[in-house]
C-alpha cells in the first residue's frame, strides 16, 4: 500500500498530526530516530499529552505504524518535519534535528513528493537550510519535488482547539508547492491559510509567540509596581477585559514556559541582529522581565517569611505544581525549576507536589515529592502556588497554610493567600 504521508519526529506535534491524518483515511508511516518512541508507539502505547494509549491503537488499526528506517519512507507521497528546533548556544534555533530529518527524506526522496517543514524556526530556514539538503541528489525543488512550509500550532492540553480546528498556515517555495501543501492538509484540517511564501510563513508562527511573549511581560512588570502600590492587578485586568474592543487579557506569573514563548521569539531577534546588525529591543526587553520572575517570586518569598520573623533559609518551602501550563505533564523550559534553583540557593528546605510528576529533578538533585499533600501544606512555612492545576482546590490550601503564596491569582483576594 501507498504511503500517503510519513511524520518525521513522533513528539507533541508530530504525533497529533498523524492521528488527525489517520482518521481522515490516510495511510500514515511515523518516522522518529529514537528506538524507545518507536518500539514503545508500536506497542501501543503513548508519550505525549493529548494521545492515549487507545488513542495508538485506533491509529493502529487504520495502519499506522512508526519506523526507523529509511528504506519505509521511499515511495511516500509527502514527508512532513515535526522535530524539536532548541536553542543553540549563540541563541538561534539549534537545527540538528531539522538536518538530520532533512538528510533521512533526502535518500528516499522522489520525483513529485511533498516535503513540508513544520519545526518553528527563523525565516529563511526553508530555502536556505532544507532546500540545498534535499537538493543534493540532483533533483530540483518546485521542477522535480515540492517544498513547503506550515508552522506547527500545537496547544499541548488545549480541549477546545486541536489539530483539525486549529486553521492551518501553508506556504510554498512557488504556487504550486503551496497548493500541494495545502491540498494534503486540507485532508484532515478544517482551514487552510495560503501565504505568500515559506518566509511569511515562518515569520508568522514568530510573530504569534511574540506577541504573547511580549503582552505577557507587560502583565509581569505591572504586578511588580502594582504590588507596591497597593493595587491589586487581577481586579485590573478583570475590569479591563470587560471593554468588548480594543483589549485582549493577557496574566502575569512565574515566569514563562513551554517550547513556543520563551524560545521562538528568540529565533526572530537573533535573526534580526545576525542579519540585519541591530537589536529586536521589544524582545530582547520582554525576555529579561520574563526571565526575572523567579527571581523576583523568592523576593517576595522572603518578604512574607521576614514579616513572620522567620528567614529563607531553613524554611520549608511548598511548591504547587511544577509544569509549565496546567493539566499536562510537559515540564519543558517551566519557570518552577529556575524558581526552585533560586530557592535552594537561598537555602529553603525544598519540596513540591505536582499531580502530573512523579519525580523533579533540579540543580543535580531530585527534589523531595510529598506524599501527603494536606499533611505537607499544614507542616510548610510557605507555600507557593506555582500551577493551576484543576486538581488543585488553591482556596481550600490558602486556609490551611501557614503562608500561601499565589502566583496565578486563583484565590479570593480578601482570603488567607497573599497574591502576585
Amino acid at each position: 500500500m501507498t504511503v500517503d504521508l510519513v511524520v518525521v519526529g513522533l513528539g507533541y506535534v508530530g504525533l497529533p498530526l498523524a492521528k488527525e491524518a489517520v482518521a481522515s483515511g490516510l495511510n500514515v508511516l511515523g518516522f522518529d530516530a529514537y528506538g524507545s518512541v518507536v518500539d514503545g508507539l508500536n506497542n501501543g502505547r503513548s508519550h505525549v499529552d493529548d494521545l492515549s494509549d487507545s488513542d495508538i491503537a485506533t491509529m493502529q488499526s487504520k495502519g499506522f505504524r512508526a519506523t526507523s528506517n529509511v528504506e519505509d519512507i521511499r515511495g511516500a507521497d509527502a514527508a512532513v518535519i515535526c522535530v524539536p528546533t532548541p536553542l543553540s548556544a549563540e541563541g538561534g534555533p539549534d537545527l540538528a534535528a531539522v538536518i538530520a530529518a532533512t538528510e533521512t527524506i533526502a535518500e528516499a526522496l522522489a520525483p513529485g513528493m511533498l516535503v513540508v517543514l513544520e519545526s518553528t524556526t527563523y525565516p529563511g530556514t526553508t530555502e536556505d537550510i532544507v532546500k540545498p539538503i534535499l537538493e543534493r541528489g540532483g533533483l530540483r525543488a518546485g521542477t522535480d519535488f515540492h517544498l513547503a512550509f506550515s508552522p506547527e500550532r500545537i496547544d499541548p492540553g488545549n480541549a477546545q482547539f486541536g489539530m483539525r480546528n486549529t486553521p492551518k498556515v501553508v506556504g510554498g517555495i512557488d504556487p504550486a508547492s503551496t497548493d500541494r501543501a495545502a491540498d494534503l492538509y486540507a485532508r484532515f484540517v478544517d482551514t487552510v491559510v495560503r501565504a505568500s511564501g515559506t518566509r511569511e510563513a515562518e515569520t508568522s508562527k514568530l510573530l504569534e509567540n511574540t506577541y504573547r511573549h511580549v503582552n505577557i511581560a507587560l502583565m509581569n512588570e505591572m504586578s511588580k509596581f502594582c504590588h507596591d502600590l497597593g493595587i491589586d492587578l487581577w481586579d485590573v485586568i478583570k475590569l479591563a477585559k470587560t471593554k468588548p474592543f480594543g483589549f485582549q487579557a493577557f496574566y502575569p506569573g512565574p515566569g514563562v514556559g513551554g517550547h513556543c514563548i520563551p524560545i521562538d521569539p528568540n529565533y526572530l531577534s537573533h535573526r534580526v541582529k545576525s542579519e540585519l546588525g541591530y537589536s529586536f529591543r521589544f524582545v530582547e526587553l520582554a525576555q529579561e522581565i520574563n526571565m526575572a520572575m523567579p527571581a523576583y517570586i523568592v523576593q517576595r518569598s522572603q518578604d512574607l517569611l521576614n514579616d513572620e520573623g522567620k528567614a529563607l533559609k531553613g524554611s520549608k518551602v511548598l511548591l504547587l505544581g511544577v509544569t509549565y501550563k496546567p493539566d499536562i505533564a510537559d515540564q519543558r523550559e517551566s519557570p518552577a525549576r529556575p524558581l526552585g534553583v533560586a530557592l535552594l540557593a537561598k537555602g529553603a528546605d525544598l519540596s513540591f507536589h505536582d499531580p502530573y510528576v512523579e519525580s523533579w529533578a533540579i540543580d543535580g538533585g531530585s527534589m523531595t515529592r510529598v506524599a501527603d499533600l494536606d499533611q505537607a501544606i499544614a507542616q510548610a512555612d510557605l507555600v507557593i502556588f506555582v500551577q493551576n492545576h484543576d486538581a488543585y482546590d488553591a482556596e481550600a490550601y490558602a486556609n490551611a497554610a501557614a503562608l500561601f503564596f499565589d502566583t496565578r491569582g486563583v484565590t479570593n483576594p480578601d482570603g488567607a493567600s497573599h497574591r502576585l
